[in-house]
């Protein structure tokens, strides 16, 4: 059978209907949005809201139970291989090889995809520069900060020049001022490079300062609330605050 063709006329994330059930438990319940290219679209949701089902949905680890998953216009878990340098993962803890330096920790993914080395080289040390660690090169992760290692682990998903950024609760270890930090760093970097991102979070402050676009779920999946963050949103206490209100009621977060 021949391999499906990716296309540029769709949106980069499309789920259309979906539902999951593993026996007689439901995970996501008739779930549909998109995530257009270069957008960054936040899936904000309590515990139990479908949120890793989602994400394992659109990495191509499971297949949808009904209704239709596609990522770049193909079937993510039937065209895979497709999809390898089309996504690249961060996840909620670092994940870095204890024995590679920061540089051979971001260099593993370019190894995966046998790059040359020199370039894979020269790409990590790139890559190391722009989250702001170019001295810590050949530190090991026991001598890194947690901030540090999850740039670390966000440069290592990047220099694999990916069309699609997924992120899973990267920031939600990190202390709120490094996470603020991190989110206005990394937010820039996708901007300027044009990726697409969707990033699961339970916390509504990562949501409205790193979002074009918030889609609030409850559980089983399920749309709540669909919102655009303005700049006042972000910069304005009284607006920031009323924002938050909000998606706390629709999350049943009592506060």
């Amino acid at each position: 059978m021949q391999a499906a063709q990716m296309t540029t006329d769709l949106p980069a994330i499309q789920l259309q209907q979906v539902g999951v059930s593993f026996g007689d438990v439901v995970a996501i319940q008739n779930l549909s949005f998109a995530v257009e290219r270069g957008e960054i679209v936040s899936f904000l949701g309590r515990t139990g809201a479908g949120k890793s089902t989602a994400l394992n949905l659109i990495m191509g680890n499971l297949a949808p139970t009904r209704g239709e998953v596609r990522v770049m216009g193909i079937d993510p878990k039937a065209e895979f291989q497709q999809l390898r340098r089309v996504i690249a993962v961060g996840f909620q803890t670092d994940r870095l090889m204890p024995w590679r330096t920061a540089l051979e920790n971001v260099e593993l993914g370019l190894q995966i995809l046998h790059e040359e080395k020199s370039q894979t080289r020269k790409t990590a040390t790139e890559w190391l520069a722009r989250v702001g660690l170019e001295r810590a090169a050949n530190l090991y992760p026991h001598e890194l900060s947690g901030g540090m290692r999850q740039r670390v682990s966000l440069a290592r998903a990047l220099a694999i020049d990916p069309e699609i950024l997924l992120l899973d609760e990267c920031f939600s270890q990190l202390d709120h001022v490094t996470s603020q930090v991190l989110r206005a760093d990394i937010s820039r970097l996708i901007r300027e490079l044009r990726k697409t991102c969707l990033f699961v979070t339970h916390r509504i402050d990562d949501a409205i300062e790193m979002a074009d676009r918030i889609l609030v779920f409850g559980a089983p999946a399920k749309l709540l609330l669909e919102h655009r963050p303005t700049e006042a949103d972000r910069t304005d206490a009284a607006a920031f605050k009323i924002l938050h209100d909000l998606i706390a009621e629709k999350l049943g977060i009592i506060e």
